[in-house]
């Protein structure tokens, strides 16, 4: 995409999704024009004279009036203001070994260890982790364990009798439970194929784009590349298309934005699905995306989703996650008060059993939860969700992006505060209109066969 079109994109989405009303947005596709109701995450398609009554109004007063003769507005909002209480915790990552081979140049983790010194993850700590999970849940709830690092397959030994220990204690009370790993790819061994796909694991691989960008962001310790080593070894995985799912990640810095080439080359060698994350807040700052870089991005993002766009209107597949994400969030009315489970339903774990927020707070005590040892400290986790909670986050309280968007990721937030709320609303806005684009045939084809959008 040249330079021009970029711009010319970035313009009208930063137009386009201005908040204007904390209840409602505005926004069209081709002729026609559609309202976005924030309670609820709902949308509907307006005739002109509404949609042009509403572009008229000067205040949320003159929305709310609006909405209420059009019959759009409850006693009860689905969001309030009060946190929502007994949380269980539902999901947990295991920072099974904090140390890792690779130097990439702008890791939370300081190249894997944390701030400390590399350690592995003894298996009692794993195996009581798992203890805590089960013990917090009632047998008909899903349960999530996950495996990170620092590179985690350093300690596969403990990896795989973990997996072995959870995946008994769930049968044996007839719980469902999911495994996913995040791993740098370098280490995969030939049985690990067989191994995740036993298990049902979904496995995120970090890829930074084609071997001369990568190998630039996520070189070994000794300065070589790791591209085709990571490719050689993820090929097994790539041909499985039962239970294991294999998905690339892409940390975006400012130096890896031609993200459709990216898409193309990742998803051609055979990832089941790509997708995108903008650098936001690394330890050093290395790396980070400023304002310009962000505009950037998104215009790549929607460059890419337009790709999508149009092969799934000619029948094919185009794996973008990025995209399918955001569909299958809008197409549920997805509402919430945060933007994800951290400090809530989900927990990280750091090698020495430390509870904390998530796995980007592993060692970090603005997000600390208590201990294994210990148990959870409810008193903080309590704090956080109030602290946390979208309402209580500014400028979030007014957005009209701020149910789908949940207020942004905690740790970037607390780390460098909200650089990417444009960029955020930007391409929410694009998803919206995609949404609205595709319409029921169009969807049904993106959501799979036979799993169009409810009517």
């Amino acid at each position: 995409m040249n330079q021009e079109a970029a711009s010319r994109i970035v313009s009208n989405a930063a137009e386009s999704s201005r908040p204007q009303f904390s209840d409602i947005h505005l926004l069209r596709t081709g002729q026609s024009g559609h309202l976005f109701l924030v309670d609820g995450s709902q949308l509907f398609d307006l005739d002109a004279n509404t949609f042009a009554r509403f572009v008229s109004a000067s205040n949320d007063g003159e929305v709310s009036e609006l909405l209420t003769k059009l019959g759009l507005t409850m006693q009860r909002p689905h969001i309030g203001d009060e946190v929502p209480g007994n949380i269980r915790v539902r999901a947990i990552s295991l920072a099974i070994a904090q140390k890792c081979n690779l130097g990439c140049t702008y890791c939370y983790a300081r190249e894997g260890e944390f701030g400390s010194s590399p350690k592995n993850m003894p298996l009692e700590t794993a195996l009581a982790s798992i203890d805590l999970l089960i013990s917090e849940t009632r047998p008909d709830e899903r349960i999530n364990l996950a495996f990170l690092g620092g590179e985690p397959l350093i300690n596969r030994a403990v990896l795989r009798q973990a997996t072995a220990y959870a995946s008994e204690k769930a049968r044996a009370r007839g719980q469902k439970i999911g495994f996913s790993i995040t791993t740098n790819g370098t280490l995969i061994d030939g049985d690990d194929a067989d191994f995740f796909e036993s298990h049902g694991f979904a496995v995120t691989v970090s890829l930074d784009g084609p071997a001369t960008v990568h190998d630039r962001l996520r070189p070994f310790k000794s300065g070589r590349g790791s591209y085709d080593r990571i490719i050689e070894r993820v090929r097994p995985l790539l041909g499985r298309t039962g239970r294991l799912q294999t998905t690339a990640r892409v940390t975006v810095t400012p130096t890896n934005l031609g993200l459709k080439q990216t898409l193309d080359e990742l998803l051609g060698i055979g990832f089941h699905s790509v997708g995108f994350s903008p650098m936001l807040a690394s330890p050093t700052g290395r790396g980070e995306l400023d304002e310009a870089d962000l505009q950037n991005m998104l215009a790549a993002m929607i460059e890419c989703g337009e790709e999508f766009e149009r092969r799934v209107m000619a029948g094919e597949r185009y794996a973008f996650s990025n995209i399918t994400t955001a569909l299958h969030e809008i197409h549920k009315g997805t509402h919430r008060p945060y933007p994800c489970g951290a400090g809530g339903a989900y927990l990280g774990v750091s090698a020495d059993g430390g509870l904390a927020a998530c796995h980007r707070f592993v060692g970090d005590e603005a997000g600390a939860m208590g201990s294994i040892e210990g148990g959870i400290d409810h008193d903080r986790k309590t704090a956080w969700l109030e602290d946390r909670h979208v309402h209580r986050q500014q400028p979030c309280r007014t957005c009209w992006a701020r149910y789908l968007c949940g207020g942004g990721c905690h740790h970037e937030v607390i780390a460098r505060g909200r650089p990417a709320c444009d960029f955020i609303r930007g391409w929410l806005l694009y998803a919206l209109q995609t949404y609205l684009r595709l319409g029921p045939e169009g969807l049904g084809r993106a959501f799979g066969a036979g799993s169009g959008p409810a009517t």
